[in-house]
């Protein structure tokens, strides 16, 4: 099969042949139509994961045809198309048995603990416990994007910090995961303004009806926010995993408000200095969040293919695995609007 591999940090991916995966006996073997090219990947080849044996085939954002079944497997026939979230949970372990697949202790996580879907073909793990059917119709590049950045925040709004209709949902950062906040957070009647340093991407999430939009280079943009919202946010999310957003995502939210953490802190951003006084005086809640039970995607992929969420606008680039490194590296900086998806898997 054609593969790209991260043989060192900071370097160009190697697209190469390598041998087709084996099938786990509880797991199935993809043929991948769509993997997400997504900043948690970035991490990876940033350096920022040591723990993470090199070299290793990114990629955990993916959608796939069953080729192969383990022994063990009973939900799964060769030609099914299925999704799964990046977390594989054992769905056994008290955790899972009560609804937290999210943290089991045992998880398998493509593309960082197992060879990922920067590939042609993906061996999936524990199958029955998280594989689900691929909606009729939907585009593999859309469902490669469920993997991760529309079920992190989905889980997010709707899982952890309970996002009522009416309610002002701040995102700091639009990104994969804060565009699709803004967008969930729309279809479940919130009111949504968002903040980035990227005018484009501010300019993208208006055309789409997000309701206001604040350019964070600007010189007050958390007083921006408490004016557009009358007092601040009901719910603020942080959607880098940086310093600064999570400050300024704090001092957003009004009295009792909340906050969920949904960038993924790494680097020289795995400790902050907050300020604790805002949590304090303004009583608020914060949320850890990372990813998406299985259980959970009925109702995601209900509101979607009900019509009331579409999430369409979100792919702006298809590419291919030799255009990978580039997109990794843009991460260095700010990036356009939308994320872009692997879909040829031949070069």
């Amino acid at each position: 099969m054609r593969a790209a591999q991260l043989i060192q940090p900071r370097t160009a991916l190697q697209v190469t042949d390598l041998p087709d995966p084996e099938c786990p006996p509880d797991g199935v073997v993809l043929d991948v139509l769509a993997c997400g090219i997504c900043r948690s990947d970035w991490h990876l080849w940033g350096g920022h994961e040591p723990d993470v044996p090199l070299p290793q085939i990114p990629g955990h954002e993916y959608c796939g045809v069953v080729c192969e079944v383990g022994r063990e497997v009973s939900q799964w026939r060769v030609g099914d198309r299925v999704i799964a979230p990046f977390i594989l949970a054992c769905g056994t372990c008290p955790d899972c048995r009560a609804g937290h697949q999210t943290v089991c202790a045992t998880q398998i996580i493509p593309g960082f603990t197992a060879p990922g879907a920067f590939a042609q073909r993906l061996a999936v793990a524990r199958a029955d416990a998280n594989l689900t059917s691929l909606p009729e119709g939907m585009d593999p590049a859309l469902a490669a994007a469920l993997g991760c950045r529309v079920t992190t925040a989905w889980h997010a709004l709707t899982g952890r910090a309970a996002l009522r209709p009416g309610e002002w949902l701040a995102i700091w950062g639009v990104g994969g995961i804060g565009l699709a906040a803004a967008l969930i957070g729309k279809a479940l009647g919130a009111r949504v303004v968002v903040a980035d340093v990227v005018q484009e991407k501010l300019d993208h999430a208006r055309e789409l009806g997000i309701d206001a939009a604040v350019n964070a280079a600007g010189a007050d943009p958390v007083g921006e926010i408490r004016e557009i919202t009358k007092g601040g946010a009901d719910l603020a999310v942080e959607a880098l995993g940086f310093e600064v957003t999570t400050i300024n995502a704090m001092k957003s939210l009004r009295k009792l408000g909340r906050m969920v953490q949904v960038g993924m802190p790494a680097g020289d951003h795995v400790n902050m200095t907050l300020p604790w006084d805002a949590v304090y005086s303004g009583q608020l809640a914060i949320y850890g969040t990372r990813g998406m039970p299985s259980w959970r995607y009925p109702s995601l992929l209900s509101l979607i293919e009900g019509g009331a969420l579409d999430l369409t606008p979100m792919i702006a680039r298809r590419v291919s695995l030799s255009d990978a490194s580039a997109e990794l590296a843009a991460f260095d900086g700010p990036t356009p609007p939308g994320v872009a998806v692997i879909t040829d898997f031949t070069r």
